[in-house]
C-alpha cells in the first residue's frame, strides 16, 4: 500500500468506524448498493470487509470493530 493511500485511510478511519455500523444494517438487508464504491473500497482496503463470491462480508478485524462499537453503545455515559 503507497504512502499516500495509507495516510488516506488513515484520516477516513475515524468517519469509516462510526458508520461502520449502519453499514452493516445496509449489507443485512441486502441493500450494498446505497454504501457507496468509494466507502466500500475504503472498507476493503482497512481489511474491515471483504468480497466473498460476489457479496461482502465482514473480516474478523471487521467483526472487532463492530464488538467494540456495540460494547461502547452499552456503556452508559
Amino acid at each position: 500500500m503507497s504512502a499516500l493511500l495509507s495516510a488516506r485511510l488513515q484520516q477516513r478511519s475515524q468517519p469509516l468506524r462510526e458508520t461502520l455500523l449502519a453499514t452493516i444494517d445496509l449489507l443485512d438487508r441486502r441493500r450494498a448498493s446505497e454504501i457507496g464504491d468509494r466507502v466500500i473500497d475504503d472498507y476493503v482496503s482497512l481489511d474491515w470487509l471483504e468480497w466473498n463470491g460476489g457479496a461482502l462480508r465482514l473480516t474478523v478485524t471487521g467483526q472487532n470493530v463492530r464488538r467494540q462499537l456495540l460494547e461502547q453503545l452499552e456503556q452508559p455515559e
